[in-house]
């Protein structure tokens, strides 16, 4: 085990890799019973979806683990699940069965510009400073995720604000956010994750953590069920009848390119933010393997990781499988190798009979990990010089913009677009990277595209 995922020379060791991909887990567990209850809205089989969410999430984060070496975890993404449903579906009029073909299209897109290694070049051409704004605003993004997770956040009023605190689920939250900061002020080894467990106990008095089962089916009707989703991109209904209506080809192609831009970018924006700072990405690893062909260097592999678990969650039947920010949450409890993905994996398999208890855990358990992890991620802040105004524009909108719109990418988005201004603007347009040019234009692009459909 130590040969084969380097633990002494990252730093780590076995025990600090479980409770890392315990912690991952607990951090990413309401996607088994969150993404089963949103896709079933488009009418497939809750217990199908339920088994692809897990087996999608089991091969995407082994791959991760053991080809790789990081400790990333996949699964469906939120986000892009909703946009599968209540766009594709809804809005837009297709059927489950195209939309997920639509998906699988766009993880074969994915692998692609991951194989020719474009993936990496925008993630080379985007500036230092930029690439620190993105790490601080991943830690606003996931504190933010956590409070929203727990509702203490509320927007009744229109506006967000703080939630009258007369629910139990709000107190459990503060109990747990106050006694994880306490483990680690007082530099409790495996705090996360202590902290997720004891916050969830503490719930079951408080009628908080309980078990409901009224949405839930067995595993073996679950068994049952997934037949009808797996394999459905290549039924009549699925991949074939995308391209029979020539009215509709530029409307696919557009929800492709949407799925596809949103996909890559909350990838691109995690490895960023949470591997650069931690040095499970280095730049020494990346310029070493520059110049050598096939897949070599750690981020290589990460990459082909994610993008192949998109086509591969399709088949089963879920919406995108994308590498997840709450990975963030393990890393921040000392993962740094595949050990930590493998744990994920391990829990995720074991889940699928255990559906009903692990879903038990609530979101006030787990939000208070997200909370003190994206505090220690923010300190990526400090490495951009805020006096100086050019540097601090795109700074700011790349590292707020990702909690305000709650998308990873679209605060990328921002990010670019406010760096090419600013360098217009002093007539440093040379200093723009082609790679970044050509970026910024796409993303312009989709949000025309999108105001359009």
């Amino acid at each position: 085990m130590e040969r084969f995922f380097k633990l002494k020379q990252n730093g780590t060791t076995v025990g600090r890799e479980v409770i890392a991909g315990l912690t991952t887990f607990f951090a990413m567990a309401y996607i088994i019973a969150v993404n089963p209850k949103l896709l079933a809205e488009s009418g497939m089989e809750w217990g199908a979806v339920f088994l692809a969410t897990i087996i999608s999430a089991i091969i995407g984060t082994l791959v991760m683990g053991l080809v790789a070496n990081v400790p990333y975890a996949q699964a469906p993404g939120m986000g892009l699940n909703a946009f599968f449903v209540y766009t594709v579906c809804f809005t837009l009029g297709f059927t489950w069965k195209q939309a997920l073909s639509m998906v699988f299209i766009c993880g074969l897109i994915n692998i692609v510009i991951t194989v020719t290694k474009i993936r990496k070049y925008i993630i080379k051409a985007i500036p230092r400073s930029l690439q620190n704004a993105i790490g601080g605003g991943i830690g606003i993004f996931v504190a933010y995720l956590g409070l929203l997770n727990v509702g203490i956040i509320s927007f009744d009023s229109g506006v967000p604000a703080l939630a009258t605190l007369n629910q139990p689920s709000f107190w459990l939250f503060l109990i747990g956010l106050a006694l994880t900061i306490i483990l680690l002020v007082c530099k409790v080894k495996g705090a996360i994750l202590i902290g997720i467990v004891a916050t969830a106990l503490i719930g079951i008095p408080m009628g908080v953590t309980i078990t409901d089962a009224s949405e839930t089916v067995s595993f073996v009707e679950a068994c049952k069920q997934l037949p009808s989703t797996f394999g459905a991109i290549f039924t009549r209904e699925g991949l074939p009848s995308l391209f029979t209506d020539l009215a509709k080809i530029p409307l696919v192609l557009i929800t492709i390119f949407s799925f596809s831009v949103s996909d890559t970018f909350d990838t691109i924006g995690t490895f960023i933010g949470t591997g650069r700072r931690t040095g499970i990405f280095s730049d020494e690893d990346e310029k070493a393997m520059e110049n050598t062909p096939g897949f070599k260097s750690k981020m290589d592999k990460a990459l082909f990781a994610d993008a192949t678990a998109t086509s591969i969650g399709a088949i089963f039947g879920t919406s995108n499988t994308t590498t997840y920010v709450e990975s963030a949450a393990g890393i921040g409890a000392g993962g740094r190798t595949g050990l930590t993905s493998v744990v994920v994996a391990i829990c995720f398999a074991i889940s699928a009979f255990l559906a009903t208890f692990v879903s038990a855990i609530p979101f006030a358990a787990t939000a208070p990990a997200l909370v003190v992890v994206g505090i220690m991620m923010m300190s990526a802040f400090k490495e951009i010089e805020w006096t100086d105004f050019d540097e601090a524009v795109p700074a700011f909108f790349a590292g707020i913009f990702m909690a305000l719109c709650y998308s990873i990418s679209y605060g990328i988005a921002a990010g670019f677009v406010f760096y090419c201004i600013t360098k217009i603007c002093k007539k440093q347009a040379k200093e723009i990277h082609p790679i970044l040019w050509v970026v910024t234009a796409l993303f312009i692009l989709n949000f025309v595209l999108l105001a359009i459909i």
